[in-house]
């Protein structure tokens, strides 16, 4: 019968394991002294190796070889307990015997010695699923049992552990498999069995086991029953149900431009291919983040897992973008990502957020000009000199207190940065309506204030302003503070506090 791939190619000794080199040397060491504990605990994500270590220990203390070489993998105690037949070795499923009764078999069972073996070694897998009352069973036998037995326990959620059970064992974590390590020791499976795949599709496989050996080799099965003895990248992209690099370039360029109704048909043409429309969404913030990768690292080949040309088009259009605009399509795809995760729409959420990310993209509002009564395509082959005449009204248009600068709105940017300064300080309220931005020069941002009081709180929150201007205008800016001009009637006190008070949302008698 066949058997899935993480199992066939399990790893009989310490050397064949993948990764967890801190873990491998606390136990070749201790088998090596003959200094081995009676109780660990194994604690990591899914499919990193904690039961595969485990058996190995089992192994390495009832291997019939001197302690130098133990485990060997070929004598008859690590034989059988590969084949699960050695009576010495118990594995237990905590998830379906957790309860009080199953605890009290194994404390009975504890009182015989080994049959074969030097210890008599206890699995529980999943141990955080035992009952209340199985763990105050078990805290008497876990702290001092017999000293032929050993107890492996292995969990994905330490936490939920009693404090009482943790104090008893030696903790070891195990950590996430490094991709490079998943895909090496992938493509020595592939030679043993004859299968040519080429690299993308392995570091393809590596990216999405997202650290776990058994997920990654979960996909690899998957693809080699696809397509045979030749796996390319399309095969492993048309298995997860995701999209290529080049997609994704496309999308962002048209995110880019403004170019809203595109996206849509590019869209609507993928998603029709049977693409996942969660997965898309992963693999777009995957995109997003290479373009701030190759930002800040000269030579990201290493880190990007895409091919040469498709690391050099992504150079190509990071550097055609900002790091704000970057920065904020990671966040508001991740959020939408997270909203998808529960609803049963989530195609209409993506749509939403790329109308958001596109109206980023055109501030000026040129591309998303309507097309009624037009195909894309004729949109698409409209003169260049009617997009040029369009950009020079903008340009030649009045510019009443320098409302427009560069193609984007003052107003509007101060809206947003009042908005969001609201929502972190409550009395940023104040400047919402006694301030106003304007323009005066290139790179520079006046901030008018009505009154001394608003005007000496801009001063100390200086700092907190620009970062808020620079991330919502897309630049650094330098930035000044001054009073209105005003006419000079003067006001009486109860105006003056009437005003104060409205700033300030509270309210100021005159005595």
């Amino acid at each position: 019968m066949y058997q899935a791939l993480y199992r066939s190619f399990r790893p009989e000794t310490f050397e064949g394991l993948l990764g967890q080199e801190h873990i491998v040397r606390i136990l070749k060491n201790q088998i090596r002294s003959g200094t081995e504990g009676h109780a660990y605990l194994f604690c990591g994500t899914r499919g990193t190796g904690k039961t595969t270590v485990a058996r190995v220990l089992a192994k390495g203390v009832n291997c019939k070889e001197s302690q130098e070489k133990r485990p060997c993998g070929i004598c008859e105690n690590c034989k059988a307990i590969r084949d699960g037949i050695f009576l010495d070795v118990i594995e237990i499923d905590a998830a379906s015997n957790n309860g009080v009764d199953n605890i009290r078999e194994l404390r009975e069972s504890i009182k015989y010695p080994p049959v074969v073996g030097r210890r008599k070694v206890y699995i529980i897998d999943e141990v955080h699923m035992l009952s209340a009352g199985a763990f105050n069973a078990l805290l008497k036998t876990l702290e001092e049992p017999p000293e032929y037995v050993m107890f492996i326990l292995a969990t994905t959620e330490p936490q939920k552990l009693p404090a009482t059970i943790l104090s008893r064992c030696l903790k070891l974590d195990f950590h996430r498999i490094p991709e490079k390590q998943i895909r090496e020791g992938m493509r020595i499976i592939c030679d043993k069995l004859g299968v040519n795949i080429s690299d993308g599709a392995l570091g393809i496989i590596a990216a999405n086991g997202d650290g776990s050996v058994r997920d990654s080799l979960s996909l690899l099965d998957q693809c080699i029953a696809g397509g045979g003895r030749e796996v390319t990248r399309q095969d492993v992209l048309n298995v997860l149900g995701t999209s290529g690099e080049e997609v994704f370039i496309q999308l962002t360029d048209m995110m880019d431009q403004g170019r809203t109704s595109d996206a849509f048909l590019l869209l609507d043409r993928i998603l029709s291919d049977g693409i996942e429309v969660r997965q898309f969404m992963k693999d777009w913030i995957s995109h997003y983040r290479n373009l701030m990768i190759v930002k800040f690292i000269r030579r990201p080949e290493d880190i990007l897992n895409v091919s040469e040309e498709n690391t050099e088009r992504i150079r190509e259009q990071s550097q055609r973008m900002d790091m704000s605009s970057i920065s904020s399509s990671i966040i508001e795809l991740a959020n939408t990502l997270s909203e998808a995760k529960w609803s049963t729409k989530p195609r209409i959420l993506l749509e939403l957020c790329i109308v958001k990310l596109s109206s980023q993209g055109d501030p000026a509002g040129i591309f998303n000009a309507p097309t009624e009564g037009k195909s894309v395509e004729a949109a698409e082959k409209e003169p260049e000199e009617k997009i040029s005449e369009e950009i020079s009204k903008k340009e030649e248009s009045p510019k009443k207190n320098d409302k427009k600068v560069q193609g984007m709105d003052v107003e509007q940017i101060w809206r947003k940065v009042t908005e969001e300064g609201k929502s972190q300080k409550g009395t940023f309220n104040m400047l919402r309506k006694c301030g106003r931005l304007i323009k005066t020069e290139e790179g520079c941002f006046v901030l008018e204030l009505d009154n001394e009081t608003a005007l000496r709180y801009a001063k100390d929150n200086a700092v907190f302003i620009s970062q808020l201007l620079e991330k919502h205008a897309g630049s650094k800016l330098e930035m000044e503070c001054r009073l209105a001009v005003k006419d000079k009637e003067e006001k009486t006190a109860e105006e003056i506090a009437g005003e104060l008070g409205n700033s300030l949302n509270i309210n100021i008698e005159v005595k």
